[in-house]
């Protein structure tokens, strides 16, 4: 099986960028998850095996289930650090964009990249990138970010320097973009490439309960409530949604991170093919986050760009609406009746 992802142009040109660079930034998206954070840590960790001083600049909070990764103490927010992110992108000679497609996705953070005049990569697994970099490195296709970092680094000849932190990352965004390997991970190499990783002596088994057996008891009550009390199901189109609205999250002391992975709760219901989430945000008013997933073919990156205003993967993506969260609602009801025929 094949590891090697870049072209012999490609590797080349990656090569010479970063010898001639000495300050670097990693960027990733709006509330990172573990691939976008994972993916950033594993760059950071070959540069610094190269002995390049690299910063990683995030839009905002980083989810308490993935904070304990090695190296997250190093990151810088935006959010919190405004002017000590615009100070690394201002002396940076290089930036790296890590798992996001365009600008757009570091929200309140996108001025601090359009306006930096100097060489960007773009290393991702989205579909349709849509910024000028001056190397696209772009493989939908790819189960996530962390995977063609590890793919990377291996066709760069770093495997051998690099040591556990740099796998626990890798490995940890690999995991989590794929729900544990549930879904989108189903090519072969990716096991060949977990089975290397382990002979970097990660505890495969420890990182998963980290990241997904790590809720607070207010989460926990939460999502009860909200598959007990909130949960629409259509059982005639195999679909469902549901909301979340502030007032709740105020009740349940909610936590950025709490709802991470409950938009999947539903496709354990026998034949359910869709399911969605709707939240209220709770730093922009009317303003809806949205999560969709779906199983088997079922065009989930196709909903979320005809009505959510988002995109991402076959069976797992996002979007936002700027509408109060019963609107929201409303065009839920209307995505799912769209697309009866390929849901009965």
């Amino acid at each position: 099986m094949e590891i090697n992802i870049l072209k012999e142009q490609e590797a080349a040109t990656l090569r010479e960028m970063i010898a001639a660079s000495h300050r670097i930034v990693i960027c990733c998206h709006k509330s990172p998850d573990g691939d976008a954070i994972g993916s950033s840590l594993g760059w950071f960790y070959y540069l610094q095996s190269l002995g390049k001083n690299s910063t990683i600049c995030v839009p905002d909070m980083i989810p308490d289930a993935i904070s304990w990764l090695p190296g997250t103490e190093e990151i810088i927010r935006y959010d919190k650090q405004p002017e000590a992110v615009k100070a690394a992108f201002t002396n940076a000679d290089l930036v790296f964009c890590l798992d996001f497609n365009g600008a757009s996705r570091l929200d309140e953070m996108e001025p601090v990249l359009t306006s930096y005049q100097g060489k960007k990569v773009m290393i991702d697994h989205h579909l349709d990138p849509f910024m000028s970099v001056d190397l696209l490195i772009s493989h939908p296709h790819m189960s996530s970010t962390s995977e063609l970092i590890f793919r990377i680094v291996w066709q760069l000849d770093g495997f051998t320097q690099m040591g556990n932190q740099w796998a626990t990352c890798i490995y940890c965004g690999m995991m989590t973009d794929t729900g544990g390997f549930v879904y989108n991970s189903n090519e072969p190499v990716i096991y060949l490439i977990i089975s290397e990783l382990l002979t970097k002596n990660i505890d495969k088994d420890k990182i998963y309960r980290k990241v997904f057996n790590n809720y607070s008891t207010n989460s926990i009550r939460f999502r009860g409530h909200i598959m007990d009390k909130k949960l629409r199901v259509f059982e005639n189109l195999h679909a469902s949604y549901y909301c979340v609205t502030r007032k709740e999250m105020e009740q349940y002391h909610f936590i950025k991170g709490d709802l991470e992975g409950l938009v999947n709760e539903p496709l354990r219901i026998r034949g359910l093919k869709f399911s969605i989430s709707l939240r209220e945000d709770t730093e922009v008013k009317n303003r809806v986050l949205v999560s969709l997933r779906s199983v088997d073919d079922f065009p989930c990156n196709e909903v979320a760009a005809k009505f959510f205003n988002g995109g991402g993967h076959l069976n797992a993506s996002g979007g936002k609406l700027m509408t109060t969260i019963e609107e929201a609602e409303q065009i839920a009801c209307k995505a799912i009746e769209a697309y009866a025929h390929l849901l009965q």
